[in-house]
């Protein structure tokens, strides 16, 4: 074992780790305070830094003279290569809101690629004559959790770029498809056909027409993007199990995985994580896979759902940030691969940037370059992520307020507090390259209606 973990192995992994660490250190932490990139129990590692606990303790006080009590709080904060600078009940699971999103995105990640994208099957159930199907239009979902307004008017132009624009029968819908948002294939399958056709556009589909035109228009030499004309004359129909006898028109691609997850963690989509959990088979499934691969007891992650919609997801301090830490080892064993040319993807490439992104981050006053999530329910005010010093390199940590419906005052609170840990610690002088967003390499790829998703499977004998 020694030998395959040798000191100069452990230096890059610190050195990717964001700690900076001498050659002949390295090897102390093989019989020392264990291997870094682990989220750890403070009862097996010694006592917490005496400063940074002195700080929470004011913290805590603060809270205390607001009427909101200290026990109804979680804090950990600790380094990559396993100080624990800070605990505060850090191992009771508590409500975290939609830091239950962290869970959902690790579990993701353990199960597809990267650049995984969900496929929608679009095909025709009768003949194709002249611009007319004789028959019904079948919609395959496969639970693309970002299907909005944008990818249907692009998938109504690969229908005319065909030379499809009149249905005689129905809109079938089959398989797990949802649009906008939408818990129920039917609501779905109405708006789909809404879009489709630009003579039923609603002043909400034509506005979002427009931004997509004026983007398209944006690039050097590119066209405005057309309105769709694919008028269908039935209604829409459920279907639990796709229909036979089908030809395949067109295969429709979702974003990568990489940016739906990016997406989901920026605007704190509940949709998108919840399509996502049933996708992976369920929360307990999540839960599953999110425990073992965070290293933490399963207790310790409780979840009724994959979005954090409810208080009843409740996700200990440290198993937060155990969740960020496995996200970020993941990560880093997936650029090692054999072959992989492209830049290591790294956790902003999957969450918000402070002081770079919106979304979540408006209205906040986190360090910047921190890489986290927020959670909020009426009641429960979260915040977990990376915090990069000079001192201490990357820092992990998870603070879970509850107890008072002083949402603003919580956030408000964690902001200042981290600011303070700033101070104690000091400002990077240099951005760390584990948090700094790389993807993608092609912008189109990532665009929302980009037309290249669309892949036409069907042509004219």
């Amino acid at each position: 074992m020694l030998e395959l973990l040798s000191s100069g192995l452990i230096s890059v992994w610190l050195e990717l780790s964001g700690v900076q660490i001498r050659q002949q250190d390295a090897g102390e932490l093989l019989v020392g305070s264990g291997i870094p990139g682990f989220v750890w129990d403070e009862t097996k590692i010694g006592g917490v830094d005496s400063p940074t606990n002195a700080t929470l303790e004011e913290y805590l006080k603060a809270l205390e003279a607001k009427g909101v009590r200290r026990d109804n709080q979680g804090i950990w904060l600790q380094t990559t290569h396993g100080e624990l600078l800070a605990n505060h009940q850090g191992n009771i699971p508590r409500s975290a809101a939609s830091i239950t999103k962290v869970a959902t995105s690790l579990a993701a990640l353990s199960t597809w690629k990267l650049d995984h994208q969900f496929e929608t099957l679009i095909a025709a159930r009768g003949q194709v004559v002249g611009e007319v199907l004789e028959g019904d239009l079948v919609i395959v979902g496969g639970n693309d959790p970002l299907f909005v307004w944008e990818e249907a008017i692009a998938l109504g132009n690969a229908l005319n770029r065909l030379g499809i624009r009149r249905v005689t029968g129905n809109l079938v819908i089959a398989g797990d498809f949802l649009m906008n948002g939408e818990d129920n294939g039917q609501k779905s399958g109405e708006l789909l056909k809404q879009a489709l056709n630009a003579q039923l556009w609603s002043a909400e589909i034509t506005d979002t027409y427009n931004l997509m035109s004026r983007n398209a228009q944006k690039k050097l030499a590119a066209p405005a993007t057309p309105k769709p004309q694919v008028a269908i004359a039935g209604q829409v129909l459920v279907s639990k199990e796709p229909p036979t006898e089908t030809t395949p028109l067109i295969r429709h691609y979702s974003l990568p995985l990489v940016e739906l997850l990016k997406l989901m963690n920026i605007h704190s989509s509940n949709t998108m994580a919840e399509i996502l959990a049933d996708a992976l088979g369920g929360v307990q499934v999540v839960r599953k896979i999110a425990a073992e691969a965070a290293g933490v007891p399963p207790e310790q992650i409780q979840l009724i759902n994959g979005s954090g919609l409810g208080e009843e997801n409740r996700i200990s301090p440290r198993a937060a940030c155990g969740l960020f830490m496995a996200i970020q080892n993941y990560l880093r064993r997936d650029a090692a691969k054999p072959g992989n040319a492209t830049a290591p993807l790294t956790l902003a490439d999957l969450f918000p940037i402070a002081g770079t992104d919106g979304g979540t981050m408006e209205d906040r006053n986190i360090p910047a370059g921190s890489v986290v999530k927020t959670g909020t329910l009426w009641n429960v005010s979260a915040l977990a992520g990376v915090l990069p010093t000079r001192d201490r390199g990357l820092v992990w940590f998870a603070i879970l307020n509850g107890g008072g419906d002083d949402i603003w005052g919580f956030r408000d609170r964690q902001d200042q507090l981290l600011h303070q840990f700033l101070k104690q610690w000091g400002i990077s002088p240099e951005p760390f390259p584990q948090i700094t967003r790389n993807y993608p390499s092609n912008r189109e790829l990532i665009e929302i209606g980009a037309p290249s998703r669309n892949e036409l499977l069907w042509q004219r004998s």
